[in-house]
C-alpha cells in the first residue's frame, strides 16, 4: 500500500528534463575519453594548470619531529580540450560533476610530504564546464616537513614551506601557474591558540634537477607563523623572576639573624623544582639552545652564586683576630674603594677619595700621635729617666705630657732617689725603689699591652664585619643588575615581542 502511494506521488511531480540530457552528455563525453591522454590541442605546447591553496587550520607544530600538520584545500583549474560541448544541444546543461578516476587530472603532489600515504587529499568530484574548464578542489590533512628553529623560543617565528608540483610532467608538458600572486587564501582560516599566522605568500619556481635535463615547475607556499607568548610569559618567565628576586632579598638579611644561608638554599631548591617542571614545556630538541633555556640557566647560576657568596659573607662576618689576619688588599678593596663606590660609610669614619689617598700617611701620623700620648710611652720615659743620670731637682723637662700630677710624682721620685742623706739610705733605698719601680713598670706594660691588643682585636673584628657588609651590598647591586639585564635581554633580543 505504501509503495503504491509513493508511485502515485512521483507521478504527480514534474519530470526533470536534465536527467536524460546529462546521461546522454556523459555518454558522449566519456565514450572515447582516455584518462591517460594529456588534454591539449597541440602536444608541443604545455598545459596550463592554475594552482591555489586555501589554509583552513594549523593543527600541530611538532618541534621534535620537525613536522607541520595543516588542514588545506587545494585548488586546481585547467582546460580539458576533450570536455567541451554546446549546452544548447544538451538541454542547457552547462556543468557536470565527474569522479576524478574517469578524467585526466594533473598529478600534483606535495614534495615535502611527511604523511604515511604521502598524498593526504580526499578525492572529490571534478566540476567540468561546457567550455572545457575543469575545477578540482580536494581537501586534505597535510603533514609537511619543516625546519623549526627554536633558538628564540618562546619568541620565535617559523617559516614552513609547502612545495607542490607535478610528479611526472616537466615544465614543457605542464605549466603550473600561481592562481593568486598574493599567495594562499586565508579568508576561512581558524585561529590557532598557540600560533599567530603572519602570512602565506606563494612563489613559482622552475628548477632543473640533477636526475633530469628538463625543467620542473613547482609552486611553493610559505606558512609564516609566530608563537604566542602570553602563556610562556605568565607561567614561566614571571615565576622565575619572582624566585630570583627572593634570592636578592637574602643579601639584605643581617648575618646575625641565622637564617641567611637557609633562605638562599631554600630558594635554590625551589628554583630547581620549578625548572624541572619547566623542562617539560620546552621543545625536546638538541640542535639549538632555546632562548628561554639560556635565561633559566643564567638565573640558576645567579641563585647558586648567591648561595656561595652568602657563605663568603658569613665567613667574613664571623672571623676573629685570633685566627685570621686581614690582608692589605682586602683592606684596600673592601674597606676603602668599594665602600666609596657604593656610597657606604662607617660610624665616625667618612670614606671619601681624599681620605683613601691619604690613608697611609694619616695612619702613620695617628700611630705616632697615639704613641706620644700613650701611658706606656710615659712609663718608658720614666724608665729612661731612671736608667740615666737624673736632671736637677726643679727640672720638668722630661715630664712630657703627663700633667701636673705625674710631674710631681716624678719630681718626688727623683728627689728621693737621687739625693740620699747617707750612704745607708743610698744602698737600701736604691734597691727597694728599684724593685718597686720595676714591678710597677711590668704591671703597667702588661695592662697597656692587653688594652692595646683588645683594641686592635675589636678594630679587626669590626673591619671584618664591615667587609662582610660591603660584600653583601656589592652582591645586592650586582645580582639585581644582572637579573634586570638578563630579563630585558631575553625580551629585547628576540626578533619580536607579541602577546596575543
Amino acid at each position: 500500500m505504501a509503495l503504491m502511494l509513493a508511485l502515485a506521488l512521483m507521478a504527480l511531480l514534474p519530470v526533470s528534463e536534465q536527467g536524460p540530457h546529462e546521461k546522454r552528455l556523459l555518454n558522449s563525453l566519456l565514450a572515447s575519453y582516455n584518462t591517460l591522454e594529456r588534454p591539449v590541442a597541440n602536444e608541443s605546447e604545455p598545459l596550463e594548470v592554475k594552482f591555489g591553496l586555501t589554509l583552513q587550520q594549523i593543527i600541530d607544530v611538532d618541534e621534535k619531529n620537525q613536522i607541520l600538520t595543516t588542514n588545506v584545500w587545494l585548488n586546481l583549474e585547467w582546460n580539458d580540450y576533450n570536455l567541451r560541448w554546446n549546452d544548447s544541444e544538451y538541454g542547457g546543461v552547462k556543468d557536470l560533476r565527474i569522479t576524478p578516476n574517469k578524467l585526466w587530472k594533473p598529478d600534483v603532489l606535495m614534495y615535502n610530504s611527511a604523511d604515511e600515504g604521502f598524498d593526504g587529499t580526499y578525492q572529490t568530484n571534478v566540476v567540468v564546464r561546457n567550455n572545457g574548464s575543469c575545477l578540482y578542489v580536494p581537501p586534505g590533512i597535510f603533514k609537511s616537513t619543516c625546519k623549526i628553529d627554536i633558538t628564540w623560543f618562546p619568541f620565535d617565528d617559523q617559516h614552513c614551506d609547502m612545495k607542490f608540483g607535478s610528479w611526472t610532467y616537466d615544465g614543457n608538458q605542464l605549466d603550473l601557474v600561481l592562481k593568486d600572486e598574493a599567495g594562499g587564501d586565508l579568508s576561512d582560516f581558524i585561529t590557532n591558540g598557540e600560533w599567530y599566522l603572519i602570512g602565506m605568500p606563494g612563489k613559482k619556481n622552475t628548477i632543473t634537477y640533477a636526475c633530469c635535463p628538463e625543467p620542473y615547475v613547482d609552486v611553493t607556499f610559505t606558512i609564516m607563523i609566530r608563537r604566542r607568548t602570553l602563556y610562556y610569559f605568565f607561567n614561566l618567565i614571571v615565576p622565575c623572576v619572582l624566585i630570583s628576586s627572593m634570592a636578592l632579598l637574602g643579601f639584605t638579611l643581617p648575618p646575625d639573624s641565622g637564617e641567611k644561608l637557609t633562605l638562599g638554599v631554600t630558594i635554590l631548591l625551589s628554583l630547581t623544582v620549578f625548572l624541572n617542571l619547566v623542562a617539560e614545556t620546552l621543545p625536546q630538541v638538541s640542535d639549538a639552545i632555546p632562548l628561554l633555556g639560556t635565561y633559566f640557566n643564567c638565573i640558576m647560576f645567579m641563585v647558586a652564586s648567591s648561595v656561595v657568596l652568602t657563605v663568603v659573607v658569613l665567613n667574613y662576618h664571623h672571623r676573629t683576630a685570633d685566627i685570621h689576619e686581614m690582608p692589605q688588599w682586602i683592606k684596600t678593596v673592601f674597606l676603602q674603594w668599594l665602600p666609596w663606590i657604593l656610597r657606604m660609610s662607617r660610624p665616625g669614619k667618612k670614606i671619601t677619595r681624599k681620605t683613601i689617598m691619604m690613608s697611609n700617611r694619616m695612619r702613620e701620623l695617628e700611630l705616632k700621635e697615639r704613641s706620644s700620648k700613650s701611658l706606656l710611652a710615659n712609663v718608658l720615659d720614666i724608665d729612661d729617666d731612671f736608667r740615666h743620670a737624673p736632671p736637677p731637682p726643679n727640672s720638668t723637662a722630661s715630664t712630657g705630657n703627663l700633667g701636673p700630677g705625674c710631674s710631681i710624682f716624678r719630681t718626688d721620685f727623683r728627689r728621693s732617689f737621687v739625693r740620699p742623706s747617707t750612704m745607708e739610705d743610698v744602698g737600701g733605698g736604691l734597691g727597694s725603689h728599684h724593685r718597686e719601680l720595676h714591678l710597677i713598670l711590668r704591671e703597667l706594660q702588661f695592662i697597656t699591652a692587653r688594652m692595646k691588643k683588645a683594641d686592635e682585636e675589636a678594630e679587626l673584628i669590626s673591619d671584618w664585619k664591615f667587609a662582610a657588609m660591603v660584600v653583601d651590598r656589592f652582591c645586592l647591586f650586582v645580582f639585581t643588575l644582572f637579573t634586570i639585564i638578563a630579563t630585558v635581554a631575553v625580551l629585547l633580543s628576540a626578533p619580536h615581542i607579541i602577546v596575543q
